[in-house]
């Protein structure tokens, strides 16, 4: 067995920007990148096909948001400006880390989130104090695929050295996380169960 956790909503909790295309227009700007005046309605449309479950980093996004209104900017400028616009402020939700090492206990342990921005989710793990708790750490901006996508969990299992059927994955959203039964693995709510009962619900694994 082994065991993967949701990050966002799941392990820690985060202030995410209420407008998130301003924040993103004002560190394009500090960047010297015109920003088009109907900036909101192109960060709200899509502009990169990509396949049903596939991960559209959010770089690629606004790059692309930028050249659908004719503006041409660099791609590291772009990035770098889409980073720093989600720095957020990370708060280790209580229980986590003994839920974290008490799966540990049992074997791999790993994490999966769908996460767009690049750097992320490594920076919220150093900032929630929960970096190096981890076997492997797979994000959806990494591997291409969201939760609740079969190819999501197969990264990561991959990445534990076991089947997907394998898995317990604790998160907090069953439309995305609950998408590991769909591969044979089990799914734990923690809106339903608590961090800190995390691990007598792993004892009772068969």
């Amino acid at each position: 067995m082994a065991v993967t956790f949701d990050l966002f909503g799941t392990l820690v909790d985060v202030e995410y920007p209420t407008d998130p295309a301003e924040v993103v227009a004002r560190e394009l700007e500090s960047r010297d990148v015109a920003v088009p005046d109907d900036w909101h309605v192109a960060y709200g449309e899509r502009h990169v096909d990509a396949p049903t479950g596939a991960e559209v980093p959010l770089p690629a996004h606004a790059a692309a948001a930028l050249r659908s209104r004719g503006v041409d900017a660099p791609d590291n400028v772009v990035r770098h400006a889409v980073v720093a616009a989600f720095d957020p402020e990370v708060t280790r939700r209580e229980g986590a880390l003994e839920a974290v090492r008490t799966a540990a206990d049992r074997g791999p342990v790993g994490i999966c989130s769908n996460c767009a921005v690049p750097e992320l989710v490594p920076r919220t793990l150093i900032r929630a104090g929960l970096r190096g708790e981890f076997d492997a750490v797979t994000a959806s901006v990494g591997c291409g695929w969201r939760k609740p996508h079969a190819k999501a969990f197969e990264a990561v299992a991959e990445a534990l050295g076991v089947a997907p059927s394998a898995l317990v994955h604790v998160g907090d959203d069953p439309a995305t996380d609950g998408g590991i039964v769909d591969v044979g693995g089990r799914f734990l709510d923690v809106t339903e169960i608590p961090l800190g009962e995390i691990g007598g619900e792993l004892e009772a694994e068969p």
